[in-house]
Parts: structure tokens; C-alpha cells; sequence
């Protein structure tokens, strides 16, 4: 992928937590290294289950299965960066590296937000359209909404890294732990009026509609579980739903303070702390609020560890 740099910085530097003391770097990084094993580990097995066990091959668990690979290459593309920036006095990345490293991020976090969407239209017509599902959501529907997703993030990254490689930047020091699209326009000097509205229409399509369609969808899901006479259905339909809203709430409600909300100013730690966030700890927790509700996923966990 190639950009036209528009400056005179080749390389960038990330100041991270270059403030912190050395023994307080090494701890955080065995806090990082142990958090980014638990959420590799955790989506690998999402992905291993809904691909091994015949129960689990369900539009819904195809959607999840995405949702988990999305995960692994969403964290991959800035731990380890930030991992061995944390043991090495060097923190520089090439300018190339940098718009690199915001494409797939932007890509990445793109394809989840709309995997999200997709799933909670999956849940609408599993929930107020059953005897219709099979036929409506098939594999076919799928694989389009999954390709569809993953253009449309394609093309919204395409922009935003082409818009931000066009900046001027006057100074190679990130305030940060890797290449995001809100900190390099904040870095960037002159003028930033095409980066700045390209971050509010990127908003717009990832951020505020998709959030909105899935409330939308979820308002009749929630009137059809009502409606449901056994507390056993109604309780397992509601906590797949419940699954997938606990990480809708979480991706969107740390994403909107980064992009829907870009010019608000955050102290240098809460900036960072929000960071870690959507960028580690969110996809960590996802496997957990996966598995830990849904009796299907712990069922066929349990079947393939008594085999062994």
C-alpha cells in the first residue's frame, strides 16, 4: 500500500508509557503478554468448536466464529508492537509502517462493528421470524453479509489512511501506543479540515448507524421474548441476545470516545487506559461473555475435553 508523505518525518515515535519507570513497563508487560494470550486463546477456541461440533453449525455460530477471527487479527495488529516497544528503548515505527498499521486497525475494527450488526440481524430473525430462519438467514445470505462487511470496511480504511497519509506533520512524537486515526490528525499541523471530516463520516457509518440499527432490531426481539410462554425458552433466547449486547455495549461504548467524540480532550493516561481497552481487553473479555452464557458452548466444550 502506498501513500504520498506529505512531510518531512520518515519515522514516527511512540512515546507509550515511556513516563512510567522501567519495573512498572516490564510488569505492564507481563499484564499485556498474559491479557493478549488470554484473548488468542479464547477466540482459537471459539473458532475450534464452531468448526469441530455438528451442533454449532448455525448462522449464528458462523457470525460468532467471524467475530472471534476478527478478534485475533484486530489485537494482533498493535500488542505486539506495543509489547516490544514496552522492553526496548527505541520506539520508532517508519512512516509507511504507521499507515500500515491504521489501515488494518481501522479495517479490523470496521469488519467487527459491522459483524456486530450483522449478528443482531441474525438474532431478529432468529427471534421474531423462526419458522422462517433457515430459509431467510442460509448459507449463502452468510457468506454475502460477511463479504459485504469486510468491503465496506475495506473502502471506509482505504479513506481514512489515505486521508491521514496526506497530513503534514510537524513532529515524529505519538502521544500513544501505536498509529490511530484521531491521534495522527491531532498530531498533524496545517490544514485538517478533509482528515477531520473524514473521521466524522467514518463516525457516522461504523459508529452511529450501526449502533442505532441494532437497537432498532432489538426493540421487537425484546417484545417476542416477552411474549414467549416458557421461562426455559424465554431464558435461553435471552441470553444469547444478552451475549451479544454486553459486546455491543462494550466495543461501542469505548469506540465512541475515540471517533464519535475524537475532539474532546482526555488526560495522556485516560487516553491510553481507553486505548487498551477496544484495542485488548474488549477482545479478551468476548470469548468469556460467549461461552460463559450460552449452555451450547460450555455443552460442547465439555464433550471435546471428556474425549481426551
Amino acid at each position: 500500500m502506498a501513500f504520498e508523505n506529505q512531510t518531512s518525518v520518515a519515522d514516527f515515535s511512540f512515546l507509550g508509557f515511556s513516563d512510567l519507570s522501567w519495573p512498572l513497563q516490564l510488569l505492564l508487560f507481563v499484564v499485556f503478554l498474559n491479557v493478549y494470550a488470554a484473548a488468542l486463546l479464547g477466540n482459537v477456541l471459539i473458532i475450534s468448536l464452531t468448526l469441530m461440533c455438528s451442533t454449532l453449525q448455525t448462522p449464528m455460530y458462523f457470525f460468532l466464529r467471524n467475530l472471534s477471527f476478527l478478534e485475533i487479527c484486530y489485537t494482533t495488529v498493535t500488542v505486539p508492537k506495543m509489547l516490544f516497544d514496552l522492553l526496548v528503548e527505541g520506539r520508532n515505527i517508519s512512516f509507511g509502517g504507521c499507515i500500515t498499521q491504521l489501515y488494518f486497525f481501522i479495517f479490523l475494527g470496521t469488519s467487527e462493528c459491522y459483524c456486530l450488526t450483522v449478528m443482531a440481524f441474525d438474532r431478529y430473525v432468529a427471534v421474531c421470524n423462526p419458522l422462517h430462519y433457515s430459509i431467510i438467514v442460509n448459507s449463502k445470505l452468510c457468506i454475502q453479509l460477511s463479504a459485504g462487511a469486510c468491503t465496506g470496511a475495506m473502502l471506509l480504511a482505504l479513506g481514512q489512511a489515505f486521508l491521514v497519509s496526506s497530513l503534514k506533520y510537524c513532529s515524529p512524537r505519538i502521544s500513544h501506543f501505536f498509529c490511530d486515526v484521531p491521534v495522527m490528525v491531532r498530531l498533524a499541523c496545517g490544514d485538517k479540515h478533509m482528515a477531520e471530516t473524514g473521521v466524522s463520516v467514518h463516525s457516522l457509518f461504523v459508529g452511529i448507524i450501526p449502533f442505532l440499527l441494532i437497537l432498532v432490531s432489538y426493540i421487537p426481539i425484546l417484545s417476542a421474548i416477552l411474549r414467549i410462554r416458557s421461562m426455559e425458552g424465554r431464558h435461553k433466547t435471552f441470553s444469547t441476545c444478552t451475549s451479544h449486547l454486553v459486546s455491543v455495549v462494550l466495543f461501542y461504548s469505548t469506540g465512541v470516545f475515540a471517533y464519535v467524540l475524537p475532539k474532546i480532550k482526555f488526560a495522556s493516561g485516560s487516553e491510553r487506559l481507553l486505548a487498551l481497552m477496544y484495542a485488548i481487553v474488549i477482545p479478551m473479555l468476548n470469548p468469556l461473555i460467549y461461552s460463559l452464557r450460552n449452555k451450547e458452548m460450555k455443552g460442547a466444550l465439555k464433550r471435546k475435553i471428556g474425549r481426551k
